[in-house]
């Protein structure tokens, strides 16, 4: 496990920051072109979930979950001037696509932490073992 340095704080709000552009960006792009704007939104928070859990760990795995998450909620909500960008099933082309958006996200970012940890683990792994037909004395 890491140790909570002031450098792990660091990351993790950077990554919270981080997470709350990409939904927000997410959450403009997915209605631009159905269903690739969805499928694009939903591969950058994927490849922004595994960079950040690679950088920083758990700490900022937690942070980007967290502003993803964040701001796709909020930008659900009812907006100042009537508008909203995550419509609830009234949209007439794709009704389902808000809460594709919307689950799909949270599926990413669980798809993020269910990754292997040895994707992440920068030790060199020991050198394979010959195989029982390899020559070893280097005659064919």
């Amino acid at each position: 496990m890491q140790p909570l340095t002031p450098q792990t704080f660091v990351r993790a709000f950077l990554a919270f920051l981080l997470g709350v552009v990409i939904g927000a960006l997410g959450t403009v792009v997915h209605r631009g072109l159905p269903p690739w704007g969805l499928l694009a939104a939903l591969a950058l928070v994927l490849a922004a979930t595994v960079m950040v859990r690679a950088w920083g760990g758990w700490a900022a795995y937690v942070g980007i979950a967290g502003g993803v998450f964040l701001a796709v909620q909020v930008l659900t909500q009812t907006g100042p001037g009537g508008d909203v960008l995550i419509p609830a099933g009234d949209n007439v082309n794709s009704p389902w696509l808000g809460g594709a958006w919307i689950g799909g996200s949270i599926l990413v970012l669980v798809l993020g932490a269910l990754a292997p940890r040895r994707w992440f683990d920068d030790t060199p792994r020991p050198p394979r073992p010959p195989r029982a037909s390899e020559s070893t004395d280097g005659a064919a």
